[in-house]
């Protein structure tokens, strides 16, 4: 599974071979070109389905994306034996060209040994307590950046209403806008006893 592809014009990524990047499936959060530049160029070489809302789908679609499954806020599906549901988020949604891609949104997954929720770009809301009730949550991955999205303050306050403990920090650094201090950011998660991972492009982690 790959998420909001960005590598070609991400210079934090400049070093990864986009050629060896064969998911079987891709999803998509929002129709921002930081999350969606990649996709269909990546979706051509894989076969990969593109897994995201009504109108992106659609959009990528006549871009040439060989594969597409949409979907909307609230819905669910599985997918090779994974559950996934789209969450909500509060952020803008469009094209470069201008074409509205919908509503910003976020997943969970459900395998038979975890619970993941993937935020997506999103101001910090109270809803997001609603995902914990449904899912005990092993795994969080929220973004920390700041500006753009809610920053680590706030990602803070959205661990605590998802109930989870172990956070993947995202959409920080790649620009000058949403560069953060990385101590500072993991102290202040600490402080709450929740573990902030801040991963290096490239490195794996082991769930």
């Amino acid at each position: 599974m790959l998420f909001d592809p960005f590598i070609r014009g991400n210079e934090l990524a400049k070093d990864v071979d986009i050629s060896k990047i064969n998911p079987d499936y891709i999803f998509i959060t929002h129709a921002h070109s930081d999350h969606t530049a990649d996709a269909v160029e990546i979706a051509k070489q894989s076969n990969a389905t593109i897994v995201s809302m009504f109108e992106v789908c659609s959009y990528l679609q006549n871009q040439g994306a060989p594969n597409i499954h949409p979907m909307n806020i609230g819905g669910s599906w599985i997918f090779d034996g994974i559950e996934i549901k789209m969450t909500p988020a509060i952020h803008s949604s469009s094209f470069q060209d201008g074409t509205y891609g919908g509503v910003a949104g976020g997943f969970t997954l459900k395998t038979n040994d975890h619970h993941i929720y993937y935020a997506g770009d999103t101001a910090l809301f109270s809803d997001m307590s609603l995902v914990s009730k449904k899912y005990p949550l092993d795994l969080a991955i929220l973004p920390i950046g700041g500006n753009f999205t809610m920053d680590y303050t706030d990602a803070v306050e959205a661990a605590k209403f998802l109930n989870v403990k172990k956070v993947i920090g995202m959409h920080y650094d790649t620009f000058g806008l949403i560069k953060i201090n990385h101590d500072e950011a993991i102290n202040l998660f600490s402080a709450e006893n929740i573990e902030l991972n801040l991963m290096i492009i490239g490195s794996t982690i082991n769930l």
